[in-house]
């Protein structure tokens, strides 16, 4: 994933820039009071980028986030037949 589009994803969540680091910027999220590290290269590997995403995200979003992980995709509806 994009550095960009972590911070954008983290901005549109309701996170705020607390400080930057040496090598990180650390990002907060004001309603959960959690703050998690976001390393300042291009390119985020996918499953540090969801488990930011996942520790900012408020408890609402975390739920929707647990869903679709869960979710089967090879399961039809029986109404699509």
């Amino acid at each position: 994933m994009k550095r960009i589009d972590l911070i954008k994803a983290l901005d549109s969540s309701g996170c705020v820039l607390i400080r930057h680091g040496a090598k990180h910027d650390w990002y907060q999220n004001p309603a959960t009071g959690v703050t998690q590290a976001v390393p300042r290269h291009r390119e985020i590997k996918e499953h540090l980028a969801r488990r930011i995403l996942r520790m900012l995200a408020s408890p609402i979003v975390n739920d929707s986030l647990e869903s679709d992980r869960t979710s089967d995709p090879t399961e039809r509806d029986d109404d699509e037949n």
